[in-house]
């Protein structure tokens, strides 16, 4: 749990530095009411040992603040800690034992019921401020329901693939810079932390699922670069969808659990009517890893 805090640093840093102080106070009101939340309820409603120095519950915060626009009144991140601690982990038992990713039932929470906050967006222009705008996916679903292709909107926005990866976006703390979260990616590896099948059958389902819809429309369908830098794709598939909780125990198993994720994905992106469908597709999937358990076992030790 530590090595997952020390991999989300440096997204935290890059989202502190491009969209100022507004974030450093949203994270820290996020990650305390997470903390606090599960420290309340194990002493005095469960009757049990605190768990917060196991760090889940600040894994919570952290991601669940990289899931909102810095703009998020302070009330509702509080409401959404509310729902991922009080009820998607602790309603099931605490860590170990809940079936869907907190945070992501958190954001989804909010989305569906404060859409107004969870869809106002802030270009990030460093700590001075920022200006409301549209995400590249919610500029490229608005652009396409208006007549215009996909190639037209990219060029009126001034769009580019550089921008997407180095961090000069509209978006959540967590899509400001999809290289700080590929580093926390590769630390995670090499300290063997996480289940790295899951992530790249994410990526790999994206690209070929964009590159067959691009290939036959290209100015109605985005290309697959753009589909595997923009919205919360590299959060989502590097951080969320490789909790040892909520994802399969089994090689195989991982791999169709991120094939399922990357396949609901562009789904929901190109036919659905939120431009983002991460976040969906994930809890979804989640709900299917009893299933997948079950199929792709894994090797017993001792065994044959």
């Amino acid at each position: 749990m530590l090595d997952v805090v020390i991999a989300l640093i440096p997204a935290a840093i890059c989202s502190f530095v491009f969209y100022g102080w507004r974030e450093v106070l949203l994270m820290a009101v996020s990650i305390a009411s997470c903390v606090l939340l599960e420290w309340a309820v194990t002493k005095f409603m469960l009757k049990k040992p605190s768990t917060i120095g196991d760090f889940s519950a600040v894994i919570t915060g952290m991601l669940l603040a990289m899931n909102l626009p810095y703009t998020t009144p302070l009330w509702v991140v509080v409401i959404g800690a509310v729902v991922a601690i009080g009820v998607a982990k602790l309603t099931f038992g605490g860590i170990g034992q809940n079936i869907w990713n907190p945070a992501l039932v958190g954001r989804v929470f909010l989305l569906v019921s404060f859409p107004t906050y969870m869809t106002t967006w802030g270009a990030p222009q460093g700590i001075v401020d920022a200006v409301s705008g549209p995400t590249p996916l919610g500029a490229i679903q608005e652009g396409l329901l208006q007549g215009s292709t996909v190639q037209e909107i990219m060029a009126s926005n001034g769009y580019s693939y550089s921008q997407m990866l180095f961090a000069n976006l509209g978006g959540s703390a967590g899509e400001v810079c999809a290289l700080a979260l590929l580093a926390g990616f590769v630390y995670l590896c090499i300290r063997k932390v996480i289940k790295p099948w899951i992530t790249l059958s994410i990526f790999a389902t994206v690209a070929l699922t964009a590159l067959i819809f691009w290939g036959v429309n290209p100015e109605r369908f985005t290309d697959p670069l753009f589909n595997l830098l923009s919205g919360g794709l590299v959060l989502g598939a590097c951080f969320m969808a490789t909790d040892y909780v909520t994802s399969p125990m089994s090689l195989w198993g991982g791999v169709i659990f991120g094939v399922g994720i990357g396949f609901l994905t562009m789904m929901i992106r190109y036919f659905g009517s939120y431009p983002e469908g991460v976040s969906f597709a994930i809890l979804i999937m989640n709900s299917v890893v009893p299933l997948l358990n079950m199929w792709f076992h894994q090797k017993k030790f001792g065994r044959k």
